[in-house]
């Protein structure tokens, strides 16, 4: 087992990795920008580097000052949480090449899952469910305007090598298209330095399936079940359930063993998130994540398996121990993310937390490194806090979640701790009637009430 581990992330994902590190009997090293110098994370950690000044590139993203650090602290392995470096096949060649051992996925199955095209090409090869698209990327609007003729209106023209809803635009017809088709790919080239984009077919109302799965890289694969992340604006998913009040047992089991083959068909190794659109009984991949998603807890929760646990566990060249008829899926756990934005305009709300009480009783968790005093930075994304809560069924669950948004007080800045209290009281979000368009509407007939 590792002796100490360097997290080179921040935030509430940071100080998920040091407990469970903590726990573990390993000694961790924070690595923070100026601007995160008195973050928890940094608090209790066994050492801190400083890296950089508040932005980004110039920190979390210093590939040379994070292996620097890990030098200087005779770290032996680095964990790149999620989010910045986590999915950098090159940095992940580039730790083993310095002689640490990456927490994560080899860069080859970074690489393969990163590019979307190359993705879903093998997708279809390990026999997953793909929706139908341009089989690969278009280089003229052209090729674009063809391959939207042949697979047919509308067309989700995407980035190639991107994600987090940036170079996404939906066409529906020919005029669309060539406007859609010149956006993506500006915006693909300025967040992603590759301009590539693909087009697939656009369902209207899908729902957002993905699959938790872990694997030793030694042919011991499991899966976790299936989160359901349908509570999304422009892309970016705020709320997540597990398990999908969609599916039933069948296609659980479905679904899952035949992700749980592709994954061993590849020999994959550490944790992974494998993505599908679903509509009318019907799943389509989309992509794969090669890191711990933001929410991971929920599939914690339901099953008792301690992913950033498994994850250190399997990186020292530990396996699983288990097979999947071992992984009991028990109740119903929901995620409220909780993002320093204003509720209504979405606008970020850094600043001082004056006043900070966070929820407990049975069945609630809260991942989040704020604490009273501290100063949410300008510079990162706006998740401050995971609300998770646990019941025997989704009733007990969405009961003891109406509960903890009650008592939490975060004071000082905004959050869109309002917005969860309006989907409590909605009956088609109660009732587990939702897609991936709905919060939309759902908003849009808040304005239009007023």
């Amino acid at each position: 087992m590792f002796e100490k581990i360097l997290i080179a992330n921040r935030g509430e994902i940071a100080l998920r990795i040091l407990r469970a590190c903590r726990e573990m009997g390993i000694q961790t090293v924070a690595v923070h920008s100026t601007a995160d110098a008195d973050s928890m994370h940094v608090r209790l950690a066994d050492e801190s580097v400083c890296i950089g000044p508040a932005s980004a590139r110039e920190s979390y993203l210093n590939v040379p000052a994070i292996l620097t650090a890990a030098t200087i602290t005779n770290a032996d392995a680095i964990h790149p949480g999620l989010g910045f470096l986590a999915e950098n096949a090159d940095f992940a060649a580039m730790v083993e090449e310095h002689g640490f051992t990456f927490i994560g996925p080899s860069a080859e199955h970074i690489r393969l899952m990163g590019d979307k095209v190359q993705a879903k090409n093998a997708a279809r090869r390990l026999g997953l469910p793909t929706v139908p698209d341009s089989d690969g990327a278009v280089a003229t609007i052209e090729a674009a305007l063809e391959a939207a003729q042949r697979i047919g209106y509308p067309v989700l023209v995407k980035a190639a090598g991107g994600g987090g809803g940036r170079g996404m635009r939906v066409a529906r017809d020919p005029d669309q298209l060539r406007n859609a088709y010149s956006v993506a790919r500006g915006e693909a080239k300025a967040f992603f330095s590759n301009d590539a984009v693909y087009l697939e077919k656009y369902l209207t109302r899908p729902r957002h399936i993905e699959v938790q799965v872990l694997a030793d890289g030694a042919g011991g694969v499991v899966h976790l079940g299936e989160r359901d992340c349908s509570i999304q604006r422009n892309h970016q998913k705020i709320l997540e359930e597990a398990l999908s009040p969609a599916l039933n047992a069948g296609q659980r089991e479905e679904i899952g063993r035949t992700v749980t083959d592709a994954m061993r068909e590849i020999g994959y190794r550490g944790v992974g998130t494998v993505e599908f659109l679903y509509e009318e009984g019907r799943f389509y991949f989309i992509e794969m994540n090669t890191r711990l998603q933001v929410e991971h807890p929920i599939s914690e929760m339901v099953t008792g398996i301690d992913l950033v646990r498994e994850q250190i566990r399997i990186a020292a060249g530990g396996i699983l121990g288990y097979g999947q008829d071992e992984v009991r899926l028990t109740g119903h756990a929901i995620e409220c993310r909780v993002n320093a934005e204003h509720p209504e305009t979405f606008m970020p709300s850094p600043g001082r937390i004056v006043e900070y009480h966070a929820p407990g009783g049975p069945g609630v968790r809260v991942d989040s490194h704020l604490y009273s005093g501290y100063v949410v930075p300008a510079h990162y994304d706006s998740l401050v806090a995971k609300l998770i809560v646990y019941g025997a069924t989704r009733n007990e669950c969405l009961m003891r979640l109406r509960r903890a948004i009650g008592e939490y007080v975060i004071g000082g800045i905004e959050t869109n701790l309002a917005l969860h209290r309006r989907l409590l009281g909605n009956r088609d979000f109660l009732d587990g009637h939702y897609d991936v368009n709905w919060l939309e509407r759902f908003m849009a007939a808040e304005r239009a009430a007023g």
